[in-house]
């Protein structure tokens, strides 16, 4: 699986200018939902800081499908060395849902070791509200 997230990165990863302002795709992601369907995304960067990540971007495809649960996250860099989602990227993913810190994240394709989100984001603020409800 994790093969076949790469290659759907890939195949929109397409770094090119859309304006004097935004720089679009260089960084892909593709992200696999606990339904078993691929979304993708790419980074959209803004002389305005209003851009998106590429893992955003996946997510919020994934949203407008209908789907909010995400099981595998896979980011390609310019370089195409594989990243870790930022900050923001992993703040959204956790807020999706209860279980969120099990999203496994490729961290390299050739030995597949993975990370689990909650291992990147310890101590997570917000996993009492889950709770609350």
């Amino acid at each position: 699986m994790w093969n076949k997230l790469v290659e759907a990165a890939v195949q929109v990863q397409n770094n090119r200018i859309i304006s004097p302002f935004i720089e679009a795709g260089g960084v892909a992601a593709a992200i696999l939902t606990k339904k078993g369907n691929i979304y993708v995304g790419v980074c959209i960067d803004t002389a305005s800081t209003l851009g998106m990540c590429a893992e955003r971007n996946a997510i919020a495809n994934m949203i407008t499908h209908g789907e909010s649960q995400v099981d595998k996250v896979v980011a390609v860099m310019p370089d195409g060395r594989l990243g870790t989602p930022c900050g923001a990227c992993r703040e959204l993913m956790m807020q999706l849902d209860k279980e969120s810190g099990e999203i496994e994240i490729l961290l390299d394709l050739k030995t597949e070791k993975t990370v689990k989100l909650k291992d990147l984001i310890p101590g997570w603020w917000g996993r009492d509200r889950f709770t609350e409800r």
